[in-house]
């Protein structure tokens, strides 16, 4: 049996006379300009289609993805510290490289000159990233966890230490280009592993990292960085408790098959996709990788704080999703343009003609009122022509969602010159089905 996409097979029979007949379109098509090749090709595709049947074309997605980040802890965290010990056994040998680790550690968090037993007392873990042990050598990379509350007084804050002020909940979408094809949550990607593994407790940032399974690795894709819609973003962030998204792009170049690879690092933020700093690091071969990635994640981490400092990452005023303020402004330009312009003071020196029609100016201004307005919202599509509709009826003079839920029903006010009763016929004319509630209307197609 031959398998075509997963969960499909086709019989020998039916493989061989769909690949000879596929073989014999494709020689009738003759070498020579686009014009002339295209039809050949669309013959061929379309024969596919009616042998074998869309659904049976369409590959599954499927697999295992996503990696579970660590679990955010206030501790401080010093990885890639490099050992290389001796002993008279094995035992001593790893026992005199850990703590040597622990006091290169307390030197890269610019700590005070301390014995190696006051040291190992504020350590509440050491990370094992790589080691090889011998009978009396000891080879290793390690992180050393330091317990904030034993080691913050000696360290004085700051980025190394201190509680500091930290930012508002920030998405991570992170990027990565190698063979010519971008991914974000599509695969267990290396890229994404550095971020699960990444501890957070140091960083100003309020990184929020998602697990990338199920459907996170549809929503969060490569694509997702080029979107401008704020009601798209909204109802991202909003699946996330985000306040805004840090999209941290890497990109390998490999020079030859098991030789030096190049990584290039962008740091980027914002719906916009605005750009900040970018660098470049080299690693010897394939193995080097995940450590030139963690390199490059420290080194992003700090041109994210340094943005943070700067009072860059703030929440976008377009992308927060309650219009309360928007709404309290209306209201108050509507109370003062009443005051300026009083009923009926607007007509006081008209003079009518016997038995003419009273001007438009004389009709009194209907108060305009707020409505709650639920829809379906399948897709991002949705969204936007639910509003573009909505905004269309008569009457409406302003449309803004309040609550979006992508594959299910969303939740826009509505600001209307009429009652509910004539906003309801308003949009039963543009061919909604509504359904009247309390203050507040359903409508679906």
């Amino acid at each position: 049996m031959i398998v075509w996409a997963k969960g499909t097979r086709f019989s020998p029979m039916l493989h061989s006379t769909l690949a000879r007949t596929l073989t014999q379109r494709l020689r009738a098509c003759r070498p020579g300009p686009p014009a002339r090749l295209m039809p050949g090709l669309a013959a061929a595709l379309g024969l596919a289609l009616a042998v074998a049947g869309p659904a049976r074309l369409i590959a599954q997605i499927e697999g295992d993805r996503g990696i579970a980040p660590l679990a955010t802890s206030t501790d401080i965290q010093v990885s890639g510290i490099e050992v290389n010990t001796t002993g008279k056994n094995a035992d001593e040998a790893r026992a005199n490289g850990w703590r040597e680790a622990q006091r290169k550690a307390w030197e890269q968090a610019k700590g005070p000159q301390m014995s190696d037993d006051r040291i190992d007392a504020m350590v509440s873990a050491v990370v094992i990233e790589r080691e090889q042990i011998g009978p009396r050598r000891y080879v290793a990379r390690l992180g050393v966890i330091f317990d904030r509350s034993k080691a913050n007084q000696f360290l004085g804050g700051g980025e190394s230490g201190g509680p500091g002020v930290r930012s508002v909940p920030l998405l991570v979408l992170p990027i990565l280009y190698s063979g010519g094809t971008a991914q974000v949550f599509e695969v267990r990607g290396a890229w994404q592993k550095a971020w699960a593994d990444f501890q957070t407790g140091r960083s100003p940032i309020d990184y929020v990292r998602p697990v990338g399974a199920g459907g996170e690795s549809l929503i969060l894709n490569a694509g997702q960085a080029s979107r401008r819609s704020r009601l798209w973003w909204r109802g991202v962030l909003d699946q996330f408790d985000a306040a805004d998204v840090l999209i941290p792009i890497a990109r390998l170049e490999r020079e030859w098959p098991g030789g030096p690879v190049k990584g290039t690092f962008t740091a980027r933020y914002g719906p916009d996709n605005t750009y900040l700093d970018s660098f470049t690091l080299t690693a010897k071969d394939d193995r080097g990788v995940p450590q030139m990635l963690g390199q490059a994640l420290a080194r992003i981490d700090r041109i994210y704080a340094d943005a943070f400092s700067r009072g860059l990452l703030r929440s976008d005023p377009t992308l927060v999703a309650d219009q309360s303020r928007f709404y309290a402004a209306l209201a108050t330009i509507e109370a003062q343009a009443a005051k300026e312009n009083p009923e009926g003071t607007a007509i006081a020196e008209t003079v009518l003609k016997p038995g003419a029609a009273v001007p438009a100016t004389q009709t009194p201004a209907a108060r305009a009122s707020a409505f709650t307005v639920q829809f379906a919202t399948p897709d991002a599509a949705a969204v936007d022509a639910g509003l573009a509709s909505v905004r269309g009826a008569a009457g409406v003079q302003g449309a803004a969602t309040t609550s979006i839920a992508i594959g299910g029903t969303s939740v826009m006010r509505v600001t209307s010159a009429g009652g509910l009763e004539e906003l309801a016929a308003a949009l039963r004319a543009r061919g909604w089905q509504v359904t009247v509630g309390s203050n507040a209307l359903s409508i679906r197609r």
